[in-house]
């Protein structure tokens, strides 16, 4: 598997010939190196309803064709958009040409804002494991700290996993390097951190942090091959 990260939450992997992009917030972010208008994934897949990881989705999924997994309230509202979408839900998993995906359990929200300044309510948000040729990855999307990080990687040892560090919405840097420890990664990249003022920080001292596993900063078009 090829493996990118492109900015906030946008991890794009190349598996079994299919490209999947998660978490595609590409405008209005400008720590990306991607244009909306030039990616045409196979698949899409969300952790949770909030704008800032559904991004353009509907664009670019009504251009490219692309199956877009998500968690059952967001798929089926994606559907009524007009997109092709496949529900799931925690703890469910579904071969795809791609691989396996394994939606886990996350501590946040998820919810679209509407034009009338309304929110509806997408489902629970979730962190997502996919796995093929005997590699896992292990993207956390929005959460806390959760001591069921341990059972995760009990259950799929994770050859890299990204978890977001910026604190205020979701983890800071101590406690997802608590994560790290109980998720026992190869590999840990910091994810959601720089894009907004109330979410700076420091990735480098972030994975000073890490004593289980090789903590790695990844700028926006970084590869790492699996």
């Amino acid at each position: 598997m090829k493996v990118s990260f492109h900015g906030h939450s946008i991890v794009k992997i190349e598996s079994n010939g299919k490209t999947v992009l998660i978490d595609p917030f590409i405008t209005g972010n400008e720590l990306t190196d991607l244009k909306a208008e030039e990616q045409n994934p196979d698949f899409i897949i969300l952790t949770h309803g909030h704008g800032d990881h559904v991004g353009d989705t509907v664009e670019i999924a009504k251009r490219s064709g692309a199956l877009v997994i998500a968690v059952n309230e967001l798929a089926l509202y994606l559907q009524h958009q007009g997109l092709n979408a496949h529900p799931m839900h925690i703890g469910g998993s579904r071969e795809f040409e791609f691989g396996k995906v394994k939606f886990t359990q996350a501590f946040h929200g998820s919810g679209l804002q509407q034009e009338d300044g309304t929110f509806l309510y997408m489902g629970m948000p979730a962190g997502v494991l996919i796995m093929d040729d005997g590699k896992t990855i292990y993207h956390a999307g929005d959460t806390g700290l959760f001591s069921d990080m341990k059972l995760i990687g009990e259950l799929h040892p994770i050859d890299l996993a990204f978890l977001p560090i910026g604190d205020n919405f979701t983890m800071g840097p101590d406690d997802a390097a608590l994560a790290a420890a109980f998720l026992q990664a190869k590999t840990v990249v910091p994810i959601h951190y720089d894009t907004f003022p109330p979410i700076k920080q420091d990735p480098e001292a972030f994975t000073a942090k890490i004593k289980s596993g090789n903590g790695k900063v990844m700028k926006p078009g970084d590869t790492i091959e699996l």
